[in-house]
């Protein structure tokens, strides 16, 4: 469906379907980890991220949760180009920003919004939430059916 990679082209990587969910997170440390004001992650399967070159690594970072979070980096350029947050193997947060066509999918949600800077304008068609939201009443049906299959009943 999509392909991407890192800034040096050391690692490509496709994925084999459209993501569950797309989260736009204005978090303090989304700011700190990115350099900039926001994230967008497309959360998908492990299993749906396929690897066409190159293999990337796991380090270790902070999170606002508390949870464990890893980022996979190009071990050459140390782009950023999936988490996972909770050391849940199953799922991954994908950098819509490592795409070749990041504009291709649009966030479905901005959360944490309560640190979201100023002069950022949320005026598009995504729901915006101060800080989290109710999965239930914000994601396709078939989205949880397919976050319940890997991650069991959350």
């Amino acid at each position: 469906m999509h392909e991407g990679g890192c800034t040096c082209g050391e690692v490509r990587f496709r994925m084999t379907t459209a993501p569950m969910f797309v989260h736009c997170c204005h978090c303090r440390q989304c700011q700190r980890a990115t350099g900039s004001a926001f994230v967008v992650n497309a959360l998908i399967e492990t299993d749906r991220i396929e690897i066409l070159q190159g293999s990337p690594r796991a380090t270790p970072g902070p999170s606002e949760s508390g949870r464990p979070h890893d980022v996979y980096r190009c071990p050459a350029c140390l782009t950023a180009l999936w988490s996972d947050y909770g050391r849940r193997p199953a799922l991954r947060f994908l950098r819509v920003g490592a795409l070749d066509e990041p504009a291709a999918l649009p966030p479905d949600v901005h959360i944490f919004t309560r640190s979201k800077l100023p002069w950022v304008n949320l005026s598009g068609e995504a729901a915006v939430f101060e800080v989290y939201y109710d999965m239930a009443a914000q994601w396709p049906a078939e989205s949880l059916a397919r976050r319940r299959a890997v991650l069991g009943d959350v």
